[in-house]
C-alpha cells in the first residue's frame, strides 16, 4: 500500500475519534444553551458549537478529497 492511502486512512480515523470524543461535550453545551437563553456564557458556548460544526464539515470535505485523490492516483 502506498503512503497516500495510509495518510488518508489515518486522517479519517484520527478525525473520527477526535470528533466522537468531543460530541458529548457539545451535547452538554447545547443543553446549557437551551436552558439559559440570554447569558454571555451561552454566547461563548454557542460559538464553540459553531466552530465544532465548521471543523467537522472541513474534516469531511478534506476526507472526501483525500479519498478521491487516492482513487485518481491508484486507478487513473
Amino acid at each position: 500500500m502506498d503512503l497516500l492511502l495510509w495518510i488518508t486512512i489515518g486522517f479519517i480515523i484520527i478525525g473520527f475519534v477526535v470528533l466522537t470524543s468531543m460530541k458529548k461535550g457539545m451535547e452538554s453545551k447545547l443543553a446549557f444553551i437551551t436552558t439559559s437563553k440570554e447569558d454571555e456564557e451561552s454566547s461563548t458556548k454557542a460559538t464553540s458549537i459553531i466552530w465544532w460544526i465548521v471543523s467537522t464539515t472541513a474534516w469531511g470535505i478534506v476526507s472526501m478529497i483525500l479519498i478521491v485523490w487516492w482513487f485518481h492516483n491508484h486507478f487513473g
